[in-house]
């Protein structure tokens, strides 16, 4: 059974809009001095590769990149994904202007319930760009501080559209207007939605994520092989 509201993919699924940071002062870790969190439209093509392991603040789209490069950036989280269908839903729930990239993602997509993807799903942007879902997008501080909305990380965490982190499978350039389609569909039910839910308010559910272990960063997998072994009895329930 999937988590989560089932969505039919829409005939015309597309890449709305291609965002990439402006690097700006990041008030809000002081661990940090700057942030890529501050995502634009740009025009044109973007070239997209795989920026390898994390550490180096590289990401899979030419001209962007992460500060925080302890947690974020690598192969993992080359790309992030949020649907302008989840941004309708925050319009009649946020009183500040929302537009593609706000929320730090680099691509805003069109007619794809990005939500419901199952990890390991593969998508092909435009003629040549392959990539992969690996795993939602857990908020963090700079994104509260950035969105500046009391209770922002409760309130994003518990409406479960968190938007996903994509790997590059294929390499090629994107841009606004570009067909998606949906390459590969895995044969699990581990969807984005679930994952962030076990991820965050669910932990009785890490366990079902290892149905997708051969897709899922090894940080997410220990997090469930730990639950398990920590929980052996509700482990063997799940």
């Amino acid at each position: 059974m999937t988590i989560g509201p089932s969505v039919a993919y829409r005939l015309r699924m597309e890449l709305l809009s291609v965002n990439i940071g402006h690097p700006r002062d990041n008030p809000w870790d002081d661990a940090l001095s700057k942030t890529g969190i501050d995502k634009r439209a740009v025009s044109g093509r973007v070239a997209v590769a795989a920026p390898g392991p994390i550490g180096t603040g590289a990401v899979g789209l030419a001209g962007d990149r992460v500060f925080d490069v302890e947690f974020h950036g690598g192969d993992d989280q080359a790309l992030y994904a949020y649907a302008k269908e989840d941004y309708d839903y925050w319009a009649s729930r946020v009183e500040i202007p929302l537009h593609p990239g706000i929320f730090g993602e680099n691509l805003t997509t069109g007619g794809l319930p990005v939500s419901n993807a199952r990890i390991g799903d593969r998508w092909r942007i435009g003629c040549d760009v392959i990539v992969e879902v690996s795993t939602p997008r857990i908020p963090c501080g700079t994104f509260r501080g950035w969105m500046d909305i009391k209770g922002w990380l409760r309130t994003f965490t518990l409406a479960q559209r968190p938007g996903t982190y994509l790997r590059v499978i294929s390499p090629g350039t994107i841009g606004a207007g570009d067909p998606v389609a949906i390459e590969l569909r895995r044969d699990h039910e581990v969807t984005v939605a679930l994952a962030f839910a076990a991820l965050t308010t669910d932990r009785p559910l890490l366990p079902r994520l290892l149905a997708a272990r051969e897709w899922l960063p090894q940080n997410v997998i220990e997090k469930a092989e730990s639950y398990v072994a920590d929980n052996p009895v509700s482990a063997d329930v799940e």
